[in-house]
């Protein structure tokens, strides 16, 4: 009786190792853009909750200022304040800086009801200073209060 030996072929073999590498070529990229992509998300969701949280603090003080309202709005002076406006307020990684926009002396953030456009960014560098190296960034509008 001949015996039977059971395997794979060489061909199988290599077509199986062919998929496999296509597959990989397909997918790794994707797994290494993965920093960035969450930082531009981390971004974009900082600059959703600083719009919020500003436009919020600017009803409010509309409320305060007609007597429709007893809580007392944050005071905003600069774009750097508006950070506070967030519950657990800004990662140290980010940076705000006053952007494009009325400055403070055209009557910007620094007077009542002035507004500007204000700069976040990742402090890609490391030095804790706002500057043009720091990727990726986003911007938001903060309204002055003063109390």
């Amino acid at each position: 009786m001949k015996q039977v030996e059971s395997g794979f072929t060489l061909i199988e073999l290599i077509s199986v190792v062919a998929i496999l590498v296509v597959v990989a070529a397909t997918t790794v990229p994707r797994f290494i853009d993965i920093p960035n992509a969450a930082k531009d998300a981390a971004i974009k969701d900082i600059v959703g909750a600083l719009t919020t949280a500003t436009s919020l603090n600017h009803a409010n003080n509309i409320a305060y200022d007609a007597s429709l309202s007893s809580s007392k709005p944050l005071e905003i002076t600069d774009c750097e304040s508006s950070a506070e406006l967030l519950e657990a307020g800004l990662d140290k990684q980010y940076l705000i800086e006053l952007g494009l926009g009325i400055s403070i002396e055209d009557g910007g953030v620094a007077d009542e009801g002035g507004y500007s456009e204000c700069l976040v960014a990742f402090d890609s560098n490391n030095d804790g200073v706002f500057n043009v190296t720091d990727e990726p960034r986003g911007s938001f509008t903060t309204y002055g209060v003063r109390n």
